[in-house]
């Protein structure tokens, strides 16, 4: 029990340490009557380059962040419980992937902001991942994650919110940044395990055949 506490403290350390810095980052702009939104994702324009690195932090309300905080809570302390050794490069691959997407395929009118796309990104890569690794946990997550937040994919269809301020190209960056990573990192963190009656047996070549003993015999024969 202890070992499992201790498991989950440390896949919730990241997690909560970024989910933090959103509200602080929030609470300053509300606190000082200021936006932030220009630091986010500029597409096309050499100011919203830093946003690539930044917009994951900012949000347009409390409402918007309120929004994403639940989602990204419980699908990056999944990332980081149930793969613990590739945790950190997923999230830093999702996080850089998408917000290049973005820069290079968003609305070049608009500043892209919101940690949507992480939590698209980690959706795709627990769902993907859990089914290409065929064990049974994983593949459980995977449906869980497929059966809370599946109906997320509509949010990477623009004709979906035609007049909703939404940054679909997020979305749909956070999604394929998961996939990538999915089966980029196929071989690597947890692996289902391996029955003994899925091994093959090596034959062993000390022992003869049938035919093989027949003839050593007959040659080792002396006759009369």
């Amino acid at each position: 029990m202890n070992k499992e506490k201790q498991k989950l403290g440390r896949a919730l350390f990241i997690p909560l340490i970024l989910l933090t810095l959103m509200w602080v980052v929030r609470l300053v702009e509300y606190g000082f009557g200021i936006e932030l939104g220009f630091l986010g994702v500029h597409p096309l324009h050499v100011d919203g380059l830093p946003g690539i690195v930044l917009s994951p932090l900012l949000h347009g309300g409390f409402e918007h962040l309120l929004a994403n905080s639940l989602p990204f809570l419980i699908l990056s302390l999944a990332l980081f419980y149930f793969y613990p050794q590739i945790a950190v490069k997923v999230l830093i691959g999702i996080w850089l992937l998408s917000g290049l997407w973005i820069w290079f395929g968003g609305q070049p009118s608009s500043y892209h902001i919101g940690a949507s796309s992480l939590i698209y990104g980690f959706s795709a890569f627990l769902f993907v991942s859990g089914m290409i690794r065929k064990d049974t946990r994983l593949a459980a997550l995977a449906l869980i994650v497929a059966f809370l937040y599946g109906s997320m994919v509509w949010g990477v269809f623009p004709e979906f919110f035609p007049k909703k301020n939404i940054s679909w190209e997020g979305h749909l960056g956070g999604f394929i940044a998961g996939l990538i990573l999915a089966f980029y990192f196929r071989d690597s963190g947890p692996q289902r395990k391996q029955y003994s009656w899925e091994l093959e047996e090596e034959p062993d070549e000390e022992e003869p055949d049938g035919r093989q003993y027949w003839q050593l015999k007959k040659e080792n024969t002396d006759t009369t």
